[in-house]
């Protein structure tokens, strides 16, 4: 990375803490059950975990909230959570983190998602949900409009997170693209695969490659610069970020550039939230002034220090300007 390349990236970095972002999505409690592995059980051939501890995070869109709060921004999600042993968890974890909780939406008819990973010695051992995946109430989503409306002015972009558990639906987001164009502010959004039609008219979309794949027909054997042109114009956007793996990123722009991005991690033990991260740093360069390939570059590194931590994990500005002041 040349050093006045590095230099501009080190400089948008550094107005992280301006940034403002309104974040819409689905929320979901985060339990981690830390233990070792000593036998197989004599029951079934299972490993039998010696639970030591268990902790709690945010997941969802507000792994997203928390990666900015982490970097300096200033965030106000809005989603639902129940009224329940969880949500009040959920709302308890995110006040313990700074978060702002006027986004915040109870309804007792549902159940606030809970994801519980089983971990030992450093390895996921397997994971189980507890959710209900219902499309929210019409009460529900006029109540996040509302805030939606009360906080679009004193936000800078607003980011939409779709993990398909009843939150983001054709109504939401026709109503808030057309506030959002109404007061010329970018929307971008980490799609669910089964709901790209939804996200006509936003500003930039986030998806992996088996994402992007899935949205074009006949697309298994289109190489992926063909899948990106036509995931820009199917959805009238001004980008496609899509996160490849090991294989790092590649970002197609209306303009019909094409930037390919290699992977920044140096080790990677755990994927959990790398996608949260990646949309967390993109929008915030966005918010800050930044084009989208310096964008697409800061998010990048961002994502390759967050899969060398276990768990759902953040990234500092401290270990993100390391990491970038380490850059070939």
């Amino acid at each position: 990375m040349k050093d006045k390349k590095k230099t501009r990236l080190l400089d948008y970095l550094r107005l992280f803490s301006k940034a403002r972002i309104l974040v819409i999505g689905d929320f979901m409690l985060d339990q981690f059950v830390w233990g070792s592995v000593n036998r197989i059980s004599p029951e079934a051939p299972v490993p039998v975990v010696n639970v030591q501890r268990e902790s709690y995070m945010p997941g969802g869109a507000l792994n997203v909230a928390n990666n900015i709060r982490t970097l300096g921004g200033t965030v106000y999600p809005c989603g639902v959570v129940g009224r329940d042993l969880e949500g009040r968890m959920l709302v308890k974890t995110i006040r313990r983190e700074g978060i702002e909780t006027g986004g915040v939406i109870y309804d007792a008819s549902r159940r606030t998602t809970l994801k519980t990973r089983i971990i030992a010695h450093s390895q996921q051992v397997v994971r189980f949900d507890r959710e209900k995946g219902d499309d929210i109430s019409k009460e529900d989503r006029a109540a996040m409009m509302r805030f939606i409306r009360a906080a679009i002015e004193k936000t800078d972009v607003i980011i939409v997170e779709d993990y398909g558990k009843g939150v983001i639906q054709p109504a939401l987001l026709e109503e808030l693209l057309k506030l959002a164009r109404k007061h010329k502010k970018p929307v971008v959004v980490d799609p669910k695969e089964k709901h790209f039609s939804y996200y006509k008219g936003a500003t930039a979309i986030t998806p992996n490659r088996k994402e992007a794949y899935g949205a074009i027909e006949h697309s298994e054997k289109l190489p992926m610069k063909e899948v990106g042109k036509k995931l820009l114009s199917k959805l009238a956007l001004e980008g496609v970020l899509m996160t490849l793996g090991e294989d790092g990123m590649a970002l197609f722009e209306k303009d019909g550039s094409v930037t390919q991005i290699p992977t920044a991690a140096r080790e990677v033990y755990d994927v959990s939230g790398a996608g949260d991260t990646v949309i967390s740093v993109f929008s915030m360069a966005l918010a800050v002034g930044a084009k989208m390939k310096d964008a697409a570059r800061i998010s990048n590194i961002a994502a390759g220090i967050v899969v060398g931590k276990l768990g759902t994990a953040t990234v500092t500005p401290e270990e993100l300007e390391r990491a970038l002041r380490k850059e070939p």
